[in-house]
């Protein structure tokens, strides 16, 4: 009777120890990063526009109708470059009027001239003949320039970007008729999200691949606007890029590749975005693990993102390791592997 009782306590003991060993949870199986600095650049990709450096509105200062139309859009100019000419016979009817005004203008002051210096002439009179000589050399100046206007030249140099009137058109004063683009250097305006902002300096490295062209370029000085688009919350920088062949047009299209720099200092760390999860209270964590493989909530205060990583300000040190995926199973000592 004894042995069966012994019998029966060992089995209800190995059930209880089989059933504790079965009460006892797997590891949660997750994806881990080891903290450490120098994580702090992040590559992102963006997509740009290329611009022209410089354009130019060119246009006549008078009012009048084209005549002859002597660039086309695309077609390279010099400065000083005949662009358009307007008619102009109404204008040189004027400059033959002045013309003959100076003459007549001249020839009294050379007939009073004799009388004044004999002294036969009054002063008022010879002060009125020199007037009406100023006032003609003042009108045919004017004349003079109003021909000139009816010829448009280039002020600039550069490719002609738009046509905007041709031949039998009308062109109004300040209206322009073509744009000359500076396109020996470019510039590729991309948007940049604002969180991201913080990590674009003037220096900081650029790739611009355009495939229009099926060429890559390093990317020159980057200027950055200092006024958000009040829709997407983005600023607007340009960078720089030598075009000395030309073959960059302003509207291509172009995929940024810029390397996001840390600020002035190399020292910073960063966590994945996807890593920092919030609480109901809103405040922010990340779980940690222990060197016994333990997950805890580990509170912590974060700075600007760079890309799709953002910056650690505190809470948690070089060194230390955090979960980055399979975060979801964890609960407060979890066992895990990874």
């Amino acid at each position: 009777m004894r042995k069966w009782m012994m019998l029966l306590a060992v089995v209800v003991m190995c059930g209880c120890s089989e059933k504790k060993e079965q009460s006892v949870k797997a590891p949660v199986r997750v994806k881990t990063e080891v903290l450490a600095t120098g994580a702090a650049n992040g590559e992102q990709t963006y997509v740009g526009i290329v611009e022209a450096n410089e354009g130019t509105a060119v246009s006549f200062t008078g009012m009048g109708v084209i005549k002859r139309m002597l660039v086309s859009e695309g077609q390279t100019v010099s400065r000083g470059q005949l662009l358009a000419e307007m008619d102009d016979t109404q204008a040189r009817n004027i400059l033959a009027g002045a013309e003959a005004a100076m003459g007549q203008a001249n020839d009294a002051l050379q007939r009073y001239g004799q009388l004044h210096d004999s002294g036969s002439l009054p002063e008022v009179q010879w002060v009125e003949i020199l007037s009406k000589v100023e006032q003609a050399k003042s009108q045919l100046a004017v004349a003079r320039k109003n021909v000139a206007d009816c010829r448009l030249t280039a002020p600039v140099s550069g490719v002609i970007g738009r046509r905007m009137l041709g031949a039998g058109e009308t062109a109004m004063p300040s209206q322009a008729v073509v744009t000359i683009l500076d396109i020996n250097t470019v510039k590729v305006k991309v948007a940049v999200p604002e969180g991201e902002m913080g990590t674009i300096r003037p220096h900081t490295k650029s790739t611009i691949q355009v495939e229009a062209v099926n060429r890559t370029y390093e990317g020159g000085h980057i200027e950055t606007g200092v006024q958000a688009d009040a829709m997407t919350h983005t600023y607007d920088i340009r960078i720089t890029v030598p075009n000395h062949d030309r073959s960059l047009l302003p509207g291509m299209v172009a995929s940024v590749k810029i390397d996001h720099e840390a600020g002035s200092s190399a020292n910073l760390l960063t966590l994945p975005v996807g890593s920092v999860q919030r609480r109901a209270d809103g405040s922010l964590f990340v779980w940690t693990i222990d060197n016994s493989q333990q997950a805890h909530r580990t509170a912590v205060t974060i700075g600007p993102v760079m890309g799709n990583r953002v910056v650690l300000v505190s809470g948690i040190s070089s060194g230390q390791r955090i979960v980055t995926e399979g975060y979801q199973k964890l609960s407060e000592g979890s066992k895990v592997v990874y």
